[in-house]
């Protein structure tokens, strides 16, 4: 059992570059990961915000991967980036379905909408949920490392229009259309630009200022990410619906 501050860093550091740890990590302290998504939702997590729970997920293993011990302790800057990452879900879930944000305030009294959920007890955690989250992520973490790219990188790299979301999607249908682009991708690690140009028809310097979420988007249908797919990116194809 990791106790001691400098015990929580040394594995902090051995998941970085260790599958294996990671996911041994990730299991020790889903309780935490847990805990800050009720903290946020204010409800539990079996009262509808699976959701939620594979967000904060992601954002527990992107702070492993980027956690610096100058940066302070560890779980308050888990515990950073899991709010972030849960504030950046609910606006684009206003964004793009109309909802409102538990974080926008409301109401005469100012409080926040996130606020007047009821502070239910947290249950018993769904063991399948979170045994295929805590699976899916560490793949694929390990995944886009072999491209050099994080999921701090993708999230930075995600297209803020919707003109270039439209873009990214046609690229993504394209590929969708040519599995032989991404078989490539993997076996190449690099993305097949001059194909994709020529069969979405998107600007080579879009795809170019969008590489790494495009890499990682494509590489999220080649092996069935499906978690990772709804929460990853905003796209979806021709004709789907996005998600946050």
């Amino acid at each position: 059992m990791v106790r001691t501050e400098n015990d929580v860093v040394r594995a902090v550091y051995a998941a970085k570059t260790d599958p294996a740890a990671a996911d041994a990590f990730v299991e020790q302290y889903m309780p935490f990961v847990r805990s800050e998504t009720v903290k946020f939702t204010r409800a539990a997590i079996e009262a509808g915000h699976e959701d939620e729970l594979s967000v904060a997920l992601l954002a527990f293993y992107e702070a492993i991967l980027h956690y610096e011990q100058g940066r302070g302790a560890f779980f308050p800057f888990a515990a950073r980036a899991i709010r972030n990452r849960l504030i950046d879900h609910y606006r684009a879930e206003r964004r793009h379905r109309g909802h409102a944000s538990l974080q926008e305030t409301g109401g005469e009294d100012g409080r926040e909408f996130g606020d007047t959920l009821p502070d239910t007890r947290d249950g018993i955690a769904d063991s399948d949920l979170r045994l295929a989250s805590r699976q899916e992520i560490a793949a694929f973490g390990a995944q886009l490392a072999e491209f050099g790219i994080t999921f701090s990188d993708v999230a930075d790299n995600c297209p803020k229009q919707d003109r270039t979301l439209a873009a990214c999607r046609r690229v993504l249908d394209h590929a969708r259309s040519a599995p032989e682009l991404l078989d490539r991708l993997v076996q190449t690690r690099r993305l097949p630009v001059g194909e994709l140009v020529l069969g979405s028809g998107v600007d080579k310097k879009t795809i170019e200022r969008h590489r790494k979420y495009l890499v990682a988007i494509l590489l999220a249908f080649t092996n069935g990410y499906e978690i990772i797919r709804g929460h990853l990116c905003q796209i979806a194809p021709q004709g789907g619906r996005r998600t946050a």
